[in-house]
């Protein structure tokens, strides 16, 4: 297959893939008006093992996948805590506090807070232009949060803020952490949802979690699990591997936001704030100098 075909190819995996990422946000919205957190975390994480777990039978890696569960169970247990457990809780908390077009904005934030944790952690150097892109991001998560009055310090919710600016740092040491994950990527996400549905379900049990399940809200949580945690990540790792060009898909991560913005003003009932919009702005503003300096390097 040619070049330009695998680029095609590309392009249409990741468009998709922004696209379901974009809906995200609405259906994070409409299922926790009937599910608590962590009630919609263990379906959506049910859903997406099983999704995942089709996938390595039909490629035949069932074989691997269980001899990868016994050499790596402390690795898998350890991932597995960070991701879906400890970062979905605390990000499905963060969207239970917070206006979903909130919530998702800051939750946009994370791949500065990558290149913070990477100078401790990976003992990478921290650049002039990473300074300027966490100042225009992290301005603009005041900018959200305070609900356009960014000097006053008067938060609309600080809690849902800190959890939703928690998450970021989670999701960043998850991925720092990966770097050295010696396990294929599809057998090791498969693996992480399977050692972290026991302990969501335990999480569920103590919190009394076990009980009351609408459908509305179970409908969205089997969406989520498709389209948050399985099939999308799928697409996107396979546009990744079609490209002879990464950041040309890469890019297409700036449309996910404008995208949930549309979603939640649709089918969410969201009023869309102003605030949230120039917030939003500063935050993608903060992301492109980033991304600009990557690309160059």
């Amino acid at each position: 297959m040619s070049v330009q075909n695998n680029n095609q190819k590309a392009v249409i995996y990741g468009l998709i893939s922004v696209f379901f990422w974009s809906t995200v946000a609405t259906a994070f919205s409409i299922s926790l008006k009937h599910l608590e957190p962590a009630q919609l975390l263990l379906i959506a994480s049910i859903t997406s093992f099983l999704f995942l777990l089709a996938l390595v039978i039909i490629k035949k890696q069932a074989n691997q996948l269980i001899h990868e569960a016994k050499k790596s169970y402390k690795s898998s247990l350890f991932f597995g805590a960070i991701n879906p457990f400890i970062y979905y809780l605390i990000l499905l908390a963060a969207y239970d506090l917070l206006p979903a077009q909130e919530a998702q904005a800051i939750n946009y934030t994370w791949a500065i807070m990558l290149s913070l944790l990477a100078v401790p952690i990976m003992k990478q150097r921290l650049t002039q232009k990473d300074i300027l892109a966490a100042l225009f991001c992290y301005f603009g998560v005041l900018f959200i949060a305070t609900h356009g009055h960014p000097f006053s310090l008067e938060f609309g919710n600080l809690t849902g803020v800190i959890m939703a600016l928690l998450s970021t740092v989670i999701w960043a040491l998850y991925w720092l952490f990966n770097t050295k994950d010696k396990r294929p990527s599809l057998i090791g996400l498969t693996l992480n949802f399977a050692f972290a549905i026991p302990m969501i379900f335990i999480y569920c049990w103590l919190t009394d979690n076990l009980t009351n399940w609408p459908l509305t809200g179970l409908l969205s949580a089997f969406y989520i699990g498709l389209f948050e945690m399985g099939i999308t990540f799928v697409l996107w790792n396979q546009a990744l591997k079609l490209t002879d060009k990464a950041s040309r898909i890469a890019n297409f991560i700036f449309l996910s936001p404008l995208l949930s913005i549309f979603w939640l003003s649709q089918f969410a009932g969201e009023s869309i704030q102003s605030s949230t919009l120039v917030g939003l702005a500063c935050i993608l503003i903060g992301l492109t100098i980033q991304n600009l300096r990557r690309s160059k390097s």
